[in-house]
């Protein structure tokens, strides 16, 4: 596939896998839709990635929004979009009960019901445009794997995981692909805390994480799964039994939380 002069839309792009994505993007040609919901970050985004020549279309939104993601998506439909990488996302590592109610409404709404949202609009316009695009999804390998301390996030990635695993069969066939992108655990701002400190060994570049990223974007299988190491994990994960590795997910997750506790006191 060649993004050259081509239009990718991309959310969740102000830091993390979305930025990175965005360089990677950017020097491949593409031009580039960039939404999250820092409008300052984006604005100095944008001026750093046309010095590479290409157009670059601010659209700051909230995912958690639903009227953020009207204006959004009537944004980006002005444009021929080949490309979408539906990026935006947060999450929660802690125990469950120590989350506020507000604050899994709002993962609620980011993970689960704004992405949907798009990619629903977005297949309906491209069908009715005639349009030849694709659409990645950014999960989780805890939408495959389910991880104690990440009991929300883990689910609303689940969700996302079936759902774009079953409507890209749906769209086989058709111009319009379907693809869920589904990484380990990655080096950026969402992972930068106290409580991600012993875990950071497991922590993948976000620019190799990217560059895989454009891969799957570019194959279109159903289902992309990051790094070796996580796709013998789930291999792994599919004979053994289960309570073994949930435990020892487990055992790994709160004591990097306890070891986060005692550093704070």
């Amino acid at each position: 596939m060649n993004l050259k002069g081509q239009w990718v839309w991309i959310t969740g792009a102000s830091s993390g896998l979305g930025l990175e994505l965005s360089k990677q993007l950017s020097k491949l040609g593409a031009n580039l839709v960039i939404s999250a919901r820092r409008a300052d970050r984006l604005e100095a985004l944008a001026t750093e990635l046309r010095t590479a020549g290409i157009e670059v279309k601010v659209v700051p939104a909230d995912m958690s929004r639903d009227a953020d993601i009207e204006r959004a998506l009537v944004e980006a439909k002005k444009l021929p979009l080949a490309a979408v990488v539906l990026n935006a996302g947060v999450t929660h590592f802690g125990r469950h009960e120590e989350m506020e109610w507000p604050a899994f409404e709002a993962m609620l709404h980011t993970n689960v019901i704004g992405t949907t949202r798009v990619t629903t609009e977005l297949v309906k316009h491209f069908q009715a445009t005639g349009a030849a695009a694709r659409i990645l999804l950014v999960t989780s390998m805890a939408g495959l794997m389910p991880v104690p301390f990440q009991a929300a996030y883990s689910g609303t990635k689940a969700f996302l995981t079936a759902f774009g695993t079953a409507l890209a069969h749906e769209l086989a066939g058709t111009p319009i692909s379907v693809t869920v992108f589904a990484p380990g655990g990655i080096a950026t701002e969402m992972t930068s805390g106290d409580r991600f400190e012993s875990l950071r060994g497991w922590l993948a570049p976000v620019e190799d994480v990217a560059a895989e990223a454009l891969d799957a974007l570019r194959g279109r299988p159903p289902l992309y799964v990051q790094g070796f190491m996580n796709r013998l994990g789930l291999f792994a994960f599919r004979f053994l039994p289960r309570r073994l590795v949930m435990g020892q997910l487990a055992n790994t997750y709160r004591k990097a939380l306890t070891d986060a506790a005692a550093k704070q006191k």
